[in-house]
């Protein structure tokens, strides 16, 4: 009756125990309000336990675009996961080869039993005691090529991991490179309406020196003043773009969006001239050079081992076990003394395990692996296209910003010309203020233009690279993140 009462009770307590771990998490008790459970307060608890990774910067120097490339392979925190995601395929690998290999466990059994056994017309109580420590030995011998497939299919899986490694360092550094360039137009964009607003506010203390020994009018003195807070304005609005521009290269470099720190201007970087290469030439190196169309040929291969390793499940596999040890005994019939006894136990055999019939299990798997190689190789011809137009893309747009910057370059002579020109001729008096405001207008126009079309040469210039593979094939090999 004692055992019974406290069965009872052990399942009442497992009862209670499920019952309060089923309410600890459960859906949102109403489709139109916002639900906050107690387990969000624990997540938030918990994150706080996973603090931001920070690192210092010089905020006195100006960093190179290597430097700060430099910096965001070594602190982004998407080249940790793609490290990590590397290294558990590599632990993957190593799974699938230590099939190759025999599973050695150590086992001890220990039990005690009590019965009635049944001599001649009376059953007598014969209680039992055994302790067995022993050494279980086991290894799959012969299998048709099953654990070569999946070991191939580990391979390839890494290799895919690897070049997607790759392919995140591609992607970081022109992530750096584009804000990188932005933030160089918007420097540049910020010095030219300075600029700007000087040559603004030079030409409202003309007008109103003229005005005052009246040789110019009212309304000349309120557009030369209009032209200036139109310039403030232009201007207030480019530091605003800079300092977005600023905390998007931060942010991409694994820092706060405020961290404050210099770049070397547009005008201490060499601007190319001409095209290197032809645009049928580009494409050819990006099919050679891009991580995944190259990680995509690993899943093919993947998928080709998928398929071996299916297909060996038709045949029948041979497996050895074995296991040895010592017996320790205690027997004990009725009322009689017991007594203790020990020795040696061992026990050996091999096993062939043919599956017959499985509900055309197998013949789905190989459908499916099969299926997932067509898809894998198809990718290939997916990626080929979209890879091709990509470079195509890019080249154009670089050709397209060269010629422009080349004309954006003559533009801002022509115009600074023509704003000296309007300027001494208003000095002298044959040309009127409103002139001069347009020409000056033209001028800042001009500089605009000329940052933008220097720095959009460069972005483009580091697309093409990006687009082909190049931006990768220069970099030192890493041995961390």
């Amino acid at each position: 009756m004692g055992n019974i009462s406290g069965a009872v009770a052990i399942l009442a307590f497992a009862a209670a125990t499920v019952t309060a771990n089923g309410h600890g998490q459960s859906a949102p008790p109403v489709p139109d309000k916002v639900w906050h459970p107690k387990s969000e307060q624990e997540l938030s608890r918990e994150l706080v336990t996973h603090p931001e990774k920070k690192y210092d910067i010089d905020a006195t120097k100006n960093y190179t675009l290597a430097e700060l490339i430099d910096l965001a392979q070594q602190h982004n925190p998407e080249t940790r996961v793609a490290w990590e995601t590397a290294k558990a395929r590599a632990a993957s690998l190593g799974i699938a080869r230590s099939a190759l290999f025999p599973t050695i466990a150590a086992v001890a059994l220990g039990a005690t039993t009590r019965q009635a056994a049944l001599i001649g017309e009376y059953f007598h109580r014969q209680t039992l005691g055994i302790f067995e420590p022993t050494l279980h030995v086991e290894y799959l011998v012969f299998d048709f090529g099953g654990r070569n497939g999946a070991i191939d299919a580990a391979k390839a899986n890494l290799l895919a991991a690897d070049l997607s490694f790759n392919d995140t360092h591609r992607r970081i550094i022109f992530q750096v490179a584009s804000a990188y360039y932005r933030l160089l137009n918007a420097k540049g964009q910020r010095a030219a309406a300075e600029a700007s607003l000087k040559n603004a506010q030079t030409l409202e203390e003309d007008a109103k020196n003229r005005l005052d020994n009246g040789l110019a009018t009212k309304p000349d003195l309120l557009e030369a003043t209009a032209a200036r807070t139109q310039a403030d304005y232009d201007l207030q609005a480019t530091i605003g773009a800079e300092d977005i521009a600023r905390g998007d290269l931060a942010t991409s470099m694994g820092l706060p969006p405020g961290t404050q720190f210099e770049v070397q201007s547009v005008e201490e970087l060499v601007t190319p001239t001409v095209m290197a290469d032809s645009v049928d030439q580009a494409i050819d190196h990006a099919f050679a050079q891009r991580p995944e169309l190259m990680q995509q040929v690993a899943r093919v291969r993947a998928a080709s081992a998928s398929i071996k390793q299916a297909r060996s499940t038709y045949f029948p596999s041979l497996y050895f076990s074995g296991d040895g040890g010592l017996a320790r005994a205690y027997g004990q019939q009725d009322l009689l003394p017991g007594h203790y006894a020990e020795g040696e136990i061992w026990s050996v055999g091999m096993q062939l395990k043919w599956t017959l019939f499985d509900g055309a299990r197998r013949e789905h798997q190989i459908a499916e692996a099969q299926a997932q190689e067509k898809s894998a190789a198809a990718n290939i011809d997916v990626l080929r296209d979209q890879i091709a137009n990509e470079v195509w893309s890019a080249y154009t747009n670089m050709r397209t910003t060269l010629k422009q910057q080349q004309a954006a370059a003559a533009l801002l002579t022509a115009s600074e010309q023509s704003y000296e020109a309007a300027h001494e001729s208003y000095d002298y008096g044959f040309r009127n203020l409103i002139d001069v405001v347009s020409a000056q207008k033209t001028l800042a126009q001009a500089r605009s233009e000329d940052v933008f079309a220097r720095t959009q040469l460069l972005l483009h210039v580091a697309n093409l690279a990006f687009r082909t593979g190049d931006l990768i094939q220069t970099q030192p090999p890493k041995v961390g993140p």
